[in-house]
């Protein structure tokens, strides 16, 4: 296991032999609660492993009875607009940064995943929870709304009528109504967590790092775009794709009927 937590204060980057790293939430005092610094955190950490060819897969993580509690409230309460559209706008992009990794990644939850830590699990490509997990979009008893993506990631996710019912009332869901609505991939024990999600990352990384990294873009760019658009974009990816070496050698895989060896380019 290669670590690096040297530059950060709030996380902790584990990387195996595999390819799968784990990027954990590390602020148990304050129950894993999203302030400015951790959320620049997540972006630099998202960039770091984006970057690296030897990470495959990222799977996002707190710890076994909080994923993430939120925000942080104490450091928000006083603050004003201008503040928040400076400081938080930009700092924001954190969350962007690990959508767009172009690799798989996962969550894996346990325990609550509220407000921002519910936002930052819609981030992830997948999520895998646990049986004591719990979602919720409490910001409207504060007086405010989800404001790192809730109230556009969510409906796009589980449909309008549930995204407004979690945002609309605050109030908490279980992992089997989050499952039942399409808001969780799978429910395991909390001693199983990080073995199915590695699990799921390693069906994922057998395939070729290429094709995921355009299988992942056509899915993301489609959701955010019309049917047509989205047709074309994936039509200029599969293309492509016939330019790379893991394409000749999967197809030539098959018709040997032999596994593949796909090397990433």
């Amino acid at each position: 296991m290669g670590m690096e937590n040297a530059e950060f204060r709030y996380l902790v980057v584990e990387r195996d032999e595999e390819g799968i790293a784990v990027l954990r939430l590390n602020r148990p005092e304050a129950r894993n609660a999203l302030n400015l610094e951790l959320i620049a955190e997540l972006g630099r950490a998202a960039d770091m492993l984006a970057r690296d060819d030897t990470v495959r897969a990222v799977i996002v993580t707190g710890g076994e009875e909080v994923f993430a509690a939120g925000g942080d409230i104490k450091e928000m309460a006083g603050k004003y607009a201008p503040d928040m559209l400076n400081a938080y706008g930009a700092d924001l992009s954190g969350f962007e940064k690990i959508e767009r990794i172009p690799k798989p990644v996962i969550a894996a939850v346990s325990g609550y995943a509220l407000g921002g830590g519910c936002e930052l699990a819609l981030v992830c490509d997948m999520i895998v929870a646990s049986e004591t997990a719990v979602f919720g979009m409490p910001e409207i008893t504060l007086g405010i709304i989800p404001g790192a993506g809730g109230t556009q990631r969510l409906p796009r996710l589980v449909g309008p009528h549930r995204a407004k019912e979690m945002i609309f009332t605050g109030s908490f869901f279980d992992v089997h109504a989050c499952r039942e609505m399409g808001l969780v991939n799978s429910v395991v024990p909390v001693e199983r967590l990080m073995e199915e999600a590695k699990e799921l990352a390693r069906r994922c990384i057998r395939n070729g790092a290429v094709a995921l990294a355009c299988a992942k873009a056509c899915v993301n760019e489609g959701m955010n775009t019309d049917l047509y658009t989205g047709l074309a974009y994936e039509r200029k990816c599969f293309s492509l794709l016939f330019s790379t070496e893991d394409q000749k050698e999967g197809m030539q895989a098959f018709i040997e009927k032999r596994k593949p060896a796909f090397k990433g380019r």
